[in-house]
C-alpha cells in the first residue's frame, strides 16, 4: 500500500513538473508578463494555503477541546464509579463485620 503511495506521489510530482516546463516552453505570452502571471499565481496559492493552515489549526483547536471535554467527563464518571465501589465495598464489610 506504501510502496503504491509512494509511486503515485512521485508520478504526480514528475507529471507536475513536466507540465510546468512544457507550459513555460510553449507560454504564448512574453517571458516578463509569464513571469508575472507566475509570480501571481504562486501569490495566490500561498494566500490559498495560509488560509486553509489557519482552518485547520481552528479545526484542530476545536477538536481537542471537544476530545478534552469529553475525556474529562469520563475521568469523572470513572472516579464517581470508583467512589461507589469503594462505598459499596466498605458497606458490605461492615454489613458483614455487624
Amino acid at each position: 500500500m506504501r510502496k503504491n503511495m509512494a509511486a503515485l506521489l512521485i508520478g504526480l510530482m514528475t507529471g507536475l513538473a513536466l507540465g510546468i516546463v512544457v507550459g513555460l516552453l510553449f507560454a504564448p505570452a512574453a517571458g516578463s508578463k509569464t513571469r508575472q502571471r507566475l509570480a501571481d499565481e504562486a501569490q495566490r496559492a500561498a494566500d490559498a494555503a495560509r488560509h486553509f493552515a489557519e482552518r485547520a489549526e481552528h479545526t484542530a483547536e476545536r477538536i481537542g477541546g471537544r476530545v478534552e471535554h469529553y475525556l474529562g467527563r469520563d475521568e469523572e464518571l470513572a472516579w464517581r464509579k470508583v467512589r461507589e465501589l469503594r462505598e459499596g465495598v466498605q458497606r458490605y464489610t461492615e454489613a458483614q463485620t455487624s
